[in-house]
């Protein structure tokens, strides 16, 4: 029989758009140790380390896990490509499922700054899939400004976030185009940061001294050509859209409900066009009715769900090994009640949606216990 996984303990840094120059053990020893006391736990209640790195690798990182009391914890390091938190995370719950562990720490480290990406397409390449979204659904390049004033608003209440600078529509349509339509402020730049989870069986959850479990509800992770095959007609390329409605499909195939049960959402917003796009893969509204669901309002507060309260990676900026798992703490504390002036009332069901660097597709329902 499969057991359930729960989220038990928390941690993360502040993101910073620059490198990790001050002392980046001691941000992955804040991190774990943040996750243990909020569990009310030990290193030694851990059974498996799961972590994703940046390039803090080798020693660096060895001397950061022994220094935080995990000399003796089994380690699973995702290799270089794909380093990314989806993939640290998958693997962890798998390994509560199957029996392997009952506790299992999960780690997320971006020291490095990244270039922009796009779910692997080019600058180029998202530009043009924008101007084919909006020919195709007749949307104005406003819609796509609302999505980042949206998300900056979010995001100045969020004390962890990169950039929390408040910013208005016209700004963003005034500002550098990167790809028309797309402006600077459309875009999720680089950023670093640490991000800590323990995951737990039920029995350990019972046994824990410390915040309220949440439960991991259901779990899907979608390869590409998993979801999309060789004679295909690939809808708005390099933004992960068929796969993450193969994803989608899949995970509330697994829970047993569907979108219309989630009210809050973290997903992947490299670009305000991907958010859009997201939002009528995820079945969070019909398929070309994103633009409306915009301009109700029926993405923020005070509408039908919030998405990316956090702010999302618009805010607090990409960092591959670590944003996977600042989005499950965001939806964690949620769905605990103490998101502070973030806070989404009555928050019952979460959904998580993340792209991997190589645009695997995970996504994740978590459920109020």
């Amino acid at each position: 029989m499969q057991r359930c996984v729960n989220v038990i303990g928390v941690g993360m840094s502040p993101f910073s758009a620059a490198a990790l120059r001050h002392d980046p053990i001691g941000l992955v020893g804040d991190a774990l140790g943040q996750a243990l006391a909020d569990a009310g736990l030990t290193a030694r209640d851990t059974g498996m380390l799961f972590v994703a790195t940046g390039q803090m690798e080798g020693t660096g990182l060895r001397c950061a896990l022994d220094h935080a009391g995990f000399a003796a914890v089994p380690l699973q390091l995702v290799p270089a490509t794909p380093s990314d938190a989806c993939a640290v995370l998958f693997n962890a719950a798998r390994a509560i499922e199957m029996g392997l562990c009952e506790c299992a720490m999960v780690l997320g480290v971006q020291d490095d700054l990244l270039p922009f990406t796009d779910q692997g397409g080019t600058l180029a390449q998202l530009g043009a899939t924008a101007r084919e979204y909006m020919a195709r659904y007749q949307v104005r390049p406003e819609t796509f400004a609302m999505v980042a004033v949206k998300a900056r608003r979010h995001g100045t209440l969020n004390p962890l976030a990169a950039y929390r600078h408040a910013t208005s529509l016209d700004e963003v349509l005034q500002a550098e185009v990167i790809a028309a339509p797309l402006t600077s402020p459309q875009l999720a730049w680089a950023s670093t940061g640490t991000a800590a989870l323990l995951l737990c069986s039920d029995q350990m959850a019972r046994q824990a001294r410390g915040a309220r479990a949440v439960r991991i509800l259901a779990q899907a992770r979608v390869a590409v050509p998993q979801a999309v095959g060789a004679d295909q007609d690939v809808r708005f390329a390099g933004t992960g859209y068929e796969v993450s409605i193969a994803a989608a499909r899949e995970l509330y195939e697994r829970a047993g409900i569907g979108p219309e049960q989630v009210s809050v959402c973290e997903l992947h917003d490299s670009s305000t066009l991907g958010e859009l796009l997201l939002y009528e893969a995820l079945g969070l509204c019909p398929e070309g009715c994103a633009e409306k669901m915009v301009e109700d309002g029926d993405n923020t507060y005070g509408g039908n769900l919030v998405v990316n309260p956090s702010g999302g990676l618009l805010s607090l900026g990409q960092a591959p090994a670590v944003s996977g798992l600042a989005q499950c703490i965001e939806l964690v504390s949620q769905l605990r009640g103490n998101a502070g002036p973030r806070q989404v009332f009555g928050a019952q069901i979460a959904l998580q949606h993340q792209i991997g660097t190589d645009g695997t597709v995970m996504t994740t329902l978590y459920q109020r216990a």
